[in-house]
């Protein structure tokens, strides 16, 4: 892998920061070792980068929803061409399993970019309203994306897409700690053609260009997927110029297990997609509500489970899973494992320290606690690991009030035998989404949370709106 550092994107061309020297290393979390280098963007690069996105709004603006679409097929079929580089790049960056980064992450591009241009054309653009009104749906404008780490085909996708078909220009800002996918995103951008400044990324650290992205006049929209934390200060930033901002937060989402389902295949299946991307899933269902009667079982399956979950090289194949994403994350989940164990919580699984067979890279050991109830800090706070609780309940109204006893509200699931009551129960939660017995999320359906988990949705025709104005021209019709 190249030394050189990674170069930004603006305006049509690869540049290096025009006066910061700054770099930061992204380090591959399953080895330490550097995977890139990257040079910081200042503010002098902001600036470059938002006044080439606005001289190319209007044209981009203007050019026909069909061309515009074509340019992202020609995109996609760019993606799919490179795909298994996207593959190596996410596994190196931040250690997902060859397996889930090639069924799943890099997946979730051609995947969403596909669903973007469906929606499109499925919506109504224009449409009579009243007498004599037209309704018509236009680009708000220059964008700011800022996406994470942890599903970063996936963030990147979901913004960029609709961004590129709605006739928006903009400028992402990848994370730094995962910056291989990004740097690749960008030059199947390039390659598919799309008019300069149209598209622009910069690389940087929050504290370095986050303010000076989301505070620029010349800026109408941010997108932002990360903390709750950074999310009311992106929010407090844009606040002046009353910029629109589209967010998606953090998560601490219930999954309750009612005693007349099929207890071992969905204690098994909860266990499992908690672990999922070692954890690193704001929709994660991190808290397992368990009917009374069956707590006891549901406890022996999820330590059996649990125990059983291997852990391996992100680069093989097989049903294992990763390391998080760095040194620091991993000292975090370290000390919320710990304050679990301070709780009273009984730990049936896992447990602080390194994973066992493991002399380097960031192996949390997949963690599962019992005996907790909802008001500890480790049912309450967004560990972002492969860390599960199990709660008991006594009734289907106690499973729901615990369930909705969050800040958060991102995503929610259900595990019964009756459909009736799946039906009423998802209603009753205040989540985003709720997946009922092991239902997926399709490409099409919003996603977006309640609360503290954001607001705004992406994905499919909700997403695309979240990058339109909406106009009315009084007597468009009149006679």
């Amino acid at each position: 892998m190249s030394k050189a550092p990674l170069k930004s994107y603006i305006n049509g061309a690869w540049v290096l920061p025009a006066t910061s020297t700054e770099t930061v290393t992204a380090v591959n979390p399953a080895t330490e070792e550097v995977c890139a280098t990257v040079a910081v963007c200042g503010h002098d690069d902001v600036e470059s980068a938002v006044q080439a996105a606005r001289a190319a709004f209007d044209g981009y603006a203007a050019m026909s929803l069909d061309d515009r679409i074509a340019l992202v097929e020609k995109l996609i079929a760019i993606f799919e061409r490179r795909y298994d580089e996207m593959v190596n790049a996410i596994s190196t960056e931040m250690g997902a399993p060859y397996d889930l980064s090639y069924n799943s992450q890099a997946e979730c591009g051609p995947g969403h970019l596909r669903a973007t241009v469906t929606a499109a054309r499925e919506m109504e653009w224009e449409r009579k309203v009243g007498v004599d009104g037209l309704i018509v749906h236009e680009p708000i404008g220059v964008c700011v994306l800022i996406t994470p780490w942890n599903w970063p085909i996936n963030q990147l996708a979901t913004k960029i897409g609709p961004a590129l078909v709605a006739g928006c220009t903009m400028i992402l800002k990848p994370s730094e700690i995962a910056p291989l996918s990004a740097q690749l995103f960008a030059e199947f951008i390039d390659e598919a053609g799309f008019p300069k400044g149209v598209f622009n990324m910069v690389h940087g650290t929050g504290p370095a260009i986050g303010n000076a992205l989301t505070s620029h006049p010349e800026v109408d929209m941010i997108s932002f997927t990360g903390s709750t934390r950074a999310g009311i200060q992106i929010a407090k930033s844009a606040a002046d110029t009353v910029k629109r901002v589209s967010q998606e937060l953090g998560g601490k989402s219930a999954n309750i297990v009612f005693a007349d389902s099929d207890l071992e295949a969905a204690v098994t299946r909860g266990v499992l997609h908690c672990f999922e991307n070692a954890g690193q899933s704001c929709n994660a269902p991190t808290r397992m509500l368990i009917e009374e009667s069956v707590y006891d079982d549901a406890v022996a399956i999820a330590t059996r489970v649990a125990a059983a979950a291997k852990l391996g090289d992100p680069k093989e194949k097989g049903p294992h899973f990763g390391p998080v994403v760095s040194k620091a994350h991993f000292d975090k989940i370290q000390g919320l494992i710990q304050v679990g164990i301070d709780e009273g919580a009984q730990v049936i699984a896992g447990g602080t320290g390194r994973a066992e067979g493991f002399e380097r890279g960031f192996y949390v050991k997949p963690t599962v606690f019992a005996g907790v109830h909802n008001k500890m800090a480790i049912a309450q706070e967004e560990v972002f690991g492969p860390v599960l609780v199990m709660i008991p309940f006594k009734n289907e109204a106690e499973a729901v009030a615990i369930a909705n006893d969050s800040p958060y509200g991102l995503a929610a699931y259900v595990q019964t035998g009756d459909l009736q009551r799946a039906r009423r129960v998802a209603r009753l939660m205040r989540a985003g989404g709720v997946s009922v017995n092991g239902a997926g999320q399709d490409y099409m359906a919003p996603f977006g949370g309640y609360k503290q988990s954001g607001n705004g949705r992406e994905y499919g025709e909700f997403g695309l709106r979240d990058f339109l104005e909406v106009k009315v021209i009084n007597g468009f019709y009149a006679k």
